[in-house]
């Protein structure tokens, strides 16, 4: 299994790069391509996310719930993905298939990090990806 951590800052292109990359791997190099979009604020995104966080939590959803703006919302998604990723996991698991991560360009850089740390090698058990 291979992937890749999309990261950068906001409207830098990352989810229009995830759509070429896995528009390429599908076409062109024939691999099994799953988007993962863990962006819990990203509605829009242009493509077909395989797997999307907003089915695991809805930022919206929290802000309202408990009061938070999108900063605090944003912050509240991202421990709650880090701290449920095995749910996400049983869906990105598959054999010989191409992980594409589409992470959230928040000013949280060092959550969103940790985060991506822990889905590939860390407190929730990781994937199994080859470094």
């Amino acid at each position: 299994m291979f992937g890749q951590l999309v990261i950068g800052p906001p409207g830098s292109g990352k989810s229009t790069y995830c759509r070429a990359m896995a528009y390429h791997l599908r076409e062109n190099v024939r691999r099994n391509v799953i988007i993962i979009n863990l962006d819990p604020a990203n509605d829009t995104p242009p493509y077909a996310a395989d797997v999307d966080v907003q089915n695991l939590v809805d930022v919206q959803e929290v802000m309202e719930r408990l009061s938070l703006g999108p900063n605090g919302g944003i912050l509240f998604c991202m421990e709650y993905i880090d701290e449920n990723f095995d749910q996400l996991k049983e869906l990105i698991l598959q054999d010989n298939t191409y992980l594409i991560f589409d992470c959230p360009g928040q000013a949280h850089r060092g959550k969103v990090n940790e985060m991506g740390y822990s889905a590939l090698c860390g407190k929730s058990g990781g994937l199994p990806l080859l470094y």
